[in-house]
């Protein structure tokens, strides 16, 4: 085959920059701003189907800010109204979406600041339990009052349903006995859901029956440390029941489809909602027990407002009154602590009759030291101290009730009352707990004073110390005082023997500490916890409490060089023994540093500190690590190598760099972090890691950073290591979990690497282009996929290379490095030699075209034939005649088959003739007339 000289066309590449530029056209916007509101014009056409009728046009202009569809309807469809009309079920969606938006206002009545109930409940359930037995009296339905024709009286109904009632406590319940907590709860759930059952099919009496039944129970305390979680499960049922009942009379008020406002008056509701809601309040009359009948009429307590305006604030003091009857002084609480969670919901502006229910208990609350109560713990085997501690979340819930957006006054009527009371700690707990941070903080060493005369035997002083703890986190006591509440608190907490105790409190006031002192208080208290906590290896059971105290730490003492000056920090960090804990500690102090630390240091009490914790982080990861987890701790050592700088000592640097790289080995994003900081020992670094590509990409970045630091030989190494890496190169390769093939990847590097080499100088001792050469072999010898045309693409890129390489003046260069521009100066000799290399590669691309002649590979040949073509018409100089004529019958190869794009064929002769038309290419204009345009046949 005939040899093709290579003649690549001289480049002016400033003035090709110059022609390639966008026209700059001067603008007048005028009025114009995009951020201006668009006027818009909108066309309305009214067309009248009748006979005879005309079409009128109206315009109207309307801001863009306005949704034109919506303001055309007015926010109603006309469609929508006529389907609701026949359909009632829009009615009672209608209906849905109404009572969901009341809901939602009656909920915002108190603030978000308000901790509703439901964030209180599972808490409740998951600290008291029981491993004791329980019984439950199950109601098993009537069959009396079922059989009822549609002539029967109303007199008949009423009697069916005051017997239906009556059957009730006349038996019509069956106990079971010997039930675990879940079975009793499994047992709760299906009466919840038999309310709901008997609700929809509507049989509203066997629904109040469960109610009341549910409402009983809550009278037996034969198994009392369940009482609290008990009483969560029945007043959920009672939720249930109030909320049906109330809307079911709502329902009633609705009047050609419009329901009532929210804020509705008692003359808007209709007679037949009246009726019914008062018929609801005889019933709940009728109950003939006290604690069924209290529970029942305050969960329908907000149906009260379809009756009278004054109706819920008459109501709230008669229900408070009830409770007085309710001899058991732990079912009395709870009940209070019901009435004042259903008036905080539908009434919470009564603040006055909450007061009053708060203040009827403490005026029983000796009760709890009565015979009765000793005698029932007695015989139940509980100690006083775990009964008092069933009051709390009673009584923590009034308190919060009262307590919310309560005046200052208030407080110290409290505290006043808990004084007469004999400072009792249960109360005193509470008083902490509901009331402002703020207004406990303020009186922080009055409460001290009543905590120290507080009896220990029943609630013990360190949890009235940690609930004082919890408040001065939040707001800051007079500051003539900090020193001596600490002292005080800590005289307490240091004499606990419990490590559980002494840790639970003690991790409320590290945070005081931190926030108020110095470093020399801070280590001081950790220096006790240490002291506390190792003997007998207490830590193990107390990880989460020493996690909160580091993050503490570390929150408030956010200077590194200060935080690892406090002695005793480092060895409160051994106590976690645990890796999985050890590891997470050490996570949150890496994430503090990086957060906090805004210049690089070079400190070596902060360096030995945190090479230490990131070799923790780092020797936690094994095979069974996830990739996540491995990306977050290489990010967090990343981090800290980011932000280590000795400044102008590099040997200092580079001694970090070597000591980092042997520590971190494990993980890969580590090493590639190093591998850019610190070319000296890429080379030697590199081959260790996995992924090819990533070694690819590697050895060309560092290679152009040895490149752009004069570092010349160290360059050629790093060129030399990826040409003898490009045959390992597999057929697939994994990416994101799936197996690709690597062809594409390939063939980005490799012209990532062409661009490269561009300015890479010649060595004096390889010869001329030997690192092209060296590359040239590796493509020829690599086993290329029978079906992939990569080959031929990656020659051709390499004619842009060479053609770039035969220029006076190169595109681009390195910085004080001499590129082959410059030291061949175009020598014919070095231009010789790139053209017998154009020549082998044009005899290459020329036979891979022969091979494609097949029919099934034609069209591959069609788009090769073209692709060659533009490269020669972008690269070569076509005043040489073979250049010339081999660029044509690549033209007519392209077309011959008929698998050629027509579009493009076009734009490109279009390209040719106006390339034609600039200066010294008129050779275009006779090469554009030997390319005929062939249709496809």
């Amino acid at each position: 085959m005939a040899a093709f000289p290579w003649h690549a066309r001289s480049r002016n590449y400033a003035s090709e920059s110059e022609v390639c530029k966008l026209e700059s056209v001067p603008l007048d916007f005028g009025d114009y701003h995009p951020l201006k509101p668009i006027t818009v014009t909108e066309s309305k056409t009214k067309k009248m189907n009748r006979k005879g009728s005309t079409s009128s046009t109206s315009s109207s202009s309307s801001s863009s800010m306005m949704d034109p569809l919506s303001s055309v309807l007015d926010g109603t469809d006309p469609l929508s109204l006529f389907a609701a009309a026949a359909d009632p079920v829009t009615t009672t969606a209608a209906m849905d979406s109404t009572r969901k938006k009341r809901d939602k206002d009656d909920s915002s009545a108190v603030g978000s600041d308000f901790e509703p109930w439901s964030s209180k409940r599972g808490e409740i359930l998951a600290r008291y339990t029981t491993t004791e037995k329980l019984s439950i009296n199950l109601y098993m339905g009537s069959e009396k009052g079922k059989a009822t024709t549609a002539g029967s009286a109303v007199s008949e109904k009423v009697r069916t349903r005051l017997e239906e009632l009556d059957d009730l406590e006349e038996g019509s319940q069956k106990e079971l006995l010997n039930l675990t907590q879940q079975d009793y709860m499994n047992r709760i759930e299906e009466l919840n859901q038999s309310l709901k059952d008997a609700w929809s099919s509507d049989q509203k009496v066997k629904a109040l029956k469960i109610v009341i039944q549910c409402s009983k129970l809550l009278s037996d305390t034969t198994v009392i440390q369940f009482y609290p979680s008990k009483f969560v499960l029945i007043t959920d049922i009672l939720d249930t029941f109030g909320k049906l009942v109330y809307e079911r009379i709502l329902s009633m008020c609705v009047d050609n489809r419009v329901s009532l406002p929210d804020n509705f008056s008692p003359e808007s509701v209709n007679d037949t909602a009246k009726e019914t809601c008062l018929n609801w309040f005889f019933k709940i009359a009728s109950i003939r027990e006290l604690i069924p009948r209290f529970y029942v009429e305050a969960a329908i307590l907000k149906c009260n407002k379809f009756l009278s305006k004054t109706g819920i604030s008459e109501c709230l003091p008669r229900l408070t009154s009830m409770i007085r009857g309710i001899g058991d002084p732990l079912v009395a609480v709870y009940a209070r602590a019901y009435l004042c969670r259903v008036g905080m919901e539908v009434a919470p502006q009564l603040k006055e009759s909450l007061n009053k229910n708060f203040f009827d208990f403490l005026l029983t609350f000796k009760q709890i030291h009565g015979d009765t109560v000793q005698n029932q713990l007695v015989v139940q085997g509980v100690e006083i101290p775990l009964y008092l501690t069933l009051y709390s979340p009673a009584i923590d819930w009034i308190l919060q009730c009262i307590a919310y957006r309560a005046p200052e006054v208030l407080l110290t009527e409290m505290m006043e009352r808990c004084k007469k009371l004999g400072n009792n700690a249960l109360l005193l707990n509470s008083v902490m707990s509901a009331f402002r941070a703020e207004f406990i903080a303020a009186r922080s060493m009055d409460f001290i004073g009543m905590i120290k005369e507080c009896d220990e035997s029943g609630f013990p002083k360190h949890l009235l110390f940690r609930s004082l703890g919890l408040n001065l986190a939040l707001a800051d006591p007079p500051e003539n005082d900090r020193l001596q509440i600490l002292n005080e608190a800590w005289k307490v907490i240091t004499k606990l023997k419990n490590p559980q105790d002494y840790i639970n409190c003690a991790e409320v006031w590290v945070e005081y500490t931190c926030k108020h002192f110095t470093k020399r208080e801070v280590n001081t208290v950790l220096a006790d916890v240490i002291k506390h906590m190792t003997p007998d290896r207490a830590f193990e059971d107390a990880y989460p409490q020493l996690q909160s105290i580091i993050q503490k730490v570390i929150t408030y003492i956010y200077d590194f060089s200060l935080l690892f000056s406090v002695e005793k920090f480092l060895p409160f960090l051994d106590m976690f023994q645990k890796e999985s804990v050890r590891v997470e500690v050490c996570k949150c102090i890496m994430e503090s540093f990086i957060k906090h630390q805004q210049e690089s240091t070079k400190d070596p009490v902060i360096l030995n500190a945190l090479l230490h914790i990131c070799k923790t982080m780092h020797d936690s990861v094994n095979a069974l690590t996830l990739e996540d987890e491995k990306r977050m701790l290489a990010a967090l050592i990343n981090g800290f190598i980011k932000m280590v700088s000795f400044g102008r000592d590099f040997e200092q640097q580079l001694s970090f760099y070597v000591e980092a790289r042997s520590m971190f080995c494990n993980l890969e994003p580590v090493l590639v972090q190093l591998i850019h900081a610190c070319v000296a020992f890429c080379f030697i670094t590199i081959p260790s890691l996995s992924s090819i590509f990533t070694r690819l990409n590697l050895y060309l970045h560092s290679g152009q950073v040895a490149l752009a630091n004069q570092c010349l030989s160290q360059a050629d190494a790093f060129f030399k290591a990826a040409v003898s890496l490009v045959p390992e190169v597999p057929k697939m390769i994994s990416v994101d979990g799936k197996m690709r093939p690597s062809d594409a990847f390939l063939l980005e590097f490799l012209c990532n690497f062409f661009s490269t080499l561009l300015v890479v100088p010649d060595h004096p001792e390889q010869g001329v282009l030997f690192l092209v050469r060296g590359l040239l072999n590796v493509i020829q010898d690599y086993t290329w996929e029978d079906n992939s045309d990569d080959k031929v693409r990656i020659y051709t890129n390499v004619l842009h290379l060479l053609s770039a390489m035969t220029q006076e003046a190169y595109i681009y260069h390195v910085d004080k490095v001499d590129s082959n521009d410059t030291l061949y100066g175009g020598d014919s000799k070095f231009l010789a030699e790139i053209n017998k290399l154009c020549e082998t590669v044009i005899a290459q691309i020329l036979d891979h075209l022969k091979t494609l002649g097949k029919e099934e590979t034609l069209k591959r040949q069609s788009q090769l034939a073209l692709y060659f073509f533009n490269t020669i018409l972008a690269h070569g100089d076509l005043r040489n005649n073979k250049l010339n004529q081999l660029s044509v019958n690549l033209w007519n190869l392209a077309q011959k088959h008929g698998f050629a794009d027509t579009k493009t064929m076009v734009k490109t002769l279009e390209y040719i003739k106006r390339r034609s038309k600039q200066p010294e290419m008129s050779h275009f204009t006779d090469l554009a007339l030997r390319l005929p345009l062939q249709s496809r046949t």
